[in-house]
Order: structure tokens, then sequence, then C-alpha cells
């Protein structure tokens, strides 16, 4: 049986609530604005529906996702804190995007893809997508050079808590265990600005920056992928971090 990303996602969200209070409250921030963002959506005369996959997203379990970081929700799954993870993610996107119409040239050429963007994504495309968020988390959490063991027990002994499958948990040691891929998330992201802007809000929320390791690196990922840094920028502001964009 193959392996649900979308699970696995959710399994990460919730050790990044339970294993490091920082992360949380990025979440949390990021989340706080959703109903800002929505009002964005359809002050813009948008249908959340039309723009965002709006079926998709109603089940995505936003509520949940923000159930959780508020401490507020009784019962959750793996798959739907990684829907609302996803679903949260995509409206920030969008959301970064669409802010740079007026912007640079670099800018505007980026939000001008949204559009045709966020068309209902398939099951097998929202799999790979959440594939290379969570490669994107990973490598965050590598940022600095290092996952020392306890940071390591901590994340894995959280993530087997939550009741991660034998099957995710290799995945998960293997990743962490393994070599920084950002060529493989670079070449994912090709062409579809807001997967990059997913993969860069996820890579904020999922650590602590406080190196100055994890902010190059950070920069040079947005870079990388073909953001501009008013679209960095806009995103580091929705997770309540500083400006890492130069």
């Amino acid at each position: 049986m193959a392996l649900n990303f979308m699970d696995l996602l959710g399994s990460m969200v919730q050790t990044s609530i339970n294993t490091s209070p920082t992360s949380s409250s990025r979440m949390s921030t990021a989340g706080s604005g959703i109903q800002d963002i929505l009002g964005s959506l359809m002050g813009a005369g948008q249908s959340v529906k039309n723009t965002v996959g709006g079926d998709n997203l109603a089940a995505a379990g936003i509520g949940a996702l923000l159930g959780a970081l508020t401490g507020k929700s009784q019962s959750t799954t793996a798959n739907s804190l990684g829907g609302g993870m996803m679903g949260l993610l995509g409206m920030m996107a969008y959301k970064a995007l669409k802010n740079t119409m007026g912007g640079t040239s670099g800018a505007a050429a980026q939000a001008q893809a949204v559009p045709q963007a966020y068309t209902q994504p398939t099951p097998q495309q929202q799999s790979s997508d959440a594939e290379i968020i969570i490669t994107a988390m990973i490598d965050a959490a590598k940022a600095d050079g290092q996952v020392d063991a306890d940071e390591f027990s901590k994340i894995t002994g959280t993530l087997q808590k939550n009741g991660l499958g034998q099957e995710g948990m290799n995945y998960v040691i293997k990743k962490l265990q393994g070599p920084m891929e950002t060529a493989k998330i670079v070449a994912a992201v090709k062409g579809r600005p807001e997967l990059a802007a997913q993969v860069y809000s996820a890579s904020l929320m999922a650590i602590e920056v406080d190196t100055e390791a994890e902010r190059k690196y950070l920069t040079k990922l947005g870079k990388a992928m073909g953001l501009s840094a008013e679209v960095m920028q806009s995103l580091e502001n929705m997770t309540g971090g500083q400006s890492y964009a130069c």
C-alpha cells in the first residue's frame, strides 16, 4: 500500500504543534488571517469554489487545523490536519501572489499564473504536492546543518505518539538522515509559482528561524524557486516572521 502523504503531512503538523512552540505560533499566526484572506478573495469578485477549489477546501479540515492550534479541537485525524495545512498554504499563496499584481514585472508575471493554478487538484496531484511540502519542511529542519540526537528523538517520538505507522516513520527517518533536496524541490515547483509559494510558507512555519544558516537557506530557496522578493515578503508577513528576502 502506497504511503499516504496527506496523512504524513498531518502527522508532521501535529508534531510541530506539540514539539515547537515557535512553529506552532507561526502556524497559528498564519491561520488567524484566514477570514481576511477569504474576504480578500470574495472582495475581488472571485468565488472560493472557482478560485481555490472550494469543494476540496471545504473538506480540507481548516477548522480542524485551527482547532488543533488553539487546543479547542476534540478529535482530529492526520488526514484532516494535512488537508487543512494544504488549504491554508494554498490561500496564503493565492493572496501573496495576487498582492504583487501592481509590483515589479517579475512579481506580476508570477501573479498572472494564479487564476489557472487553483483549479480542483486531482488526488494524485494533491498527494504529490503534499510530498513536496513534507520534503521542504524536513529540509528546513536541517537548514542549520544539523538535527541533533535530542531533536531527532523528539520528532520521531512525537510522530510515533501521534500514530504514524512504520512505513511513514521509515520515510521521515530516511529524509532526516539524508542530504538536502533543494534541487528536487526546485524542479517540482518549476512553472508552478503557487506551489513554490506554498513550499516557502511551509518552510517558514516548520522551524524557528534563529540562525544565519537558516536565514540564508530561506533566501536561497525562495530565489531558486523563482519567487520575487515581494512575494517572499508577503508570505513572511502572513506567518508573523521578519523579512529574509533581499
